[in-house]
């Protein structure tokens, strides 16, 4: 019997863990890649533009200028909006973090990673550093990777995510992720599910700790 299949089996006979249970929607058809939001706004991420809606009236109060072609995650961080960026589905790949000035709106490059194996699809900023989703898809996406850069981006450490998580994800990749209470939670191309991962002790396969569900 496979590692992963006793993963498997052990995740398919543990308790099943509560799902997320939305509590309001907004209508923004930008929403199309992803979404952020802080006190007052929600920024609505589509391939090529954010649009900036009011959280209390949900009215549509602006857009985004500055050239791009496939945005995949937002991260508010420091006042400003950081946004992965790459050039799929387009080969070789080319990635990017992208920032959006919240006061003029302006969409930026903020670093640039050329081709680093993989399409960039999440970034987040956590205990002083940036921690970085490289997608690969359809036959290759168990290459997919994560990557702690220091605040020079230097590359720290790289793991790549347990079978038995990939196996779920057909020939999709990870497209989000965030730090929450001491573990990863990341999610699929379209699947309503949120996996658990978290840093092992040893080793460079992230742990799947769970998942829900999720609207």
């Amino acid at each position: 019997m496979t590692t992963a299949l006793i993963s498997l089996l052990l995740l398919l006979s543990s308790p099943p863990a509560p799902a997320w249970q939305a509590t309001a929607t907004l209508d923004a058809p930008e929403a199309h890649q992803a979404a952020a939001a802080d006190e007052k706004f929600v920024y609505a991420i589509t391939n090529d533009k954010v649009a900036r809606y009011n959280r209390a009236s949900g009215e549509r109060v602006g857009e985004s200028t500055g050239k791009a072609q496939h945005l995949n995650s937002g991260f508010l961080h420091g006042g400003q909006l950081y946004l992965a960026h790459s050039n799929y589905p387009r080969t070789p790949e080319q990635s990017q973090l992208m920032v959006l000035d919240l006061e003029t709106m302006k969409l930026m490059p903020a670093h640039d990673f050329g081709n680093f194996g993989g399409s960039l699809t999440w970034a987040v900023f956590h205990d002083q550093h940036w921690w970085c989703n490289f997608a690969r898809y359809g036959v290759n996406n168990a290459e997919t990777f994560l990557v702690q850069f220091d605040g020079d981006w230097k590359e720290v450490a790289r793991w790549t995510y347990p079978q038995v998580l990939i196996a779920q994800l057909g020939r999709n990749s990870l497209s989000g992720g965030i730090w929450r209470d001491g573990e990863f939670l990341v999610t699929g191309h379209d699947d309503p599910v949120i996996f658990r991962v978290k840093l092992p002790e040893r080793g460079n396969v992230l742990e799947l700790v769970g998942q829900q569900q999720a609207p």
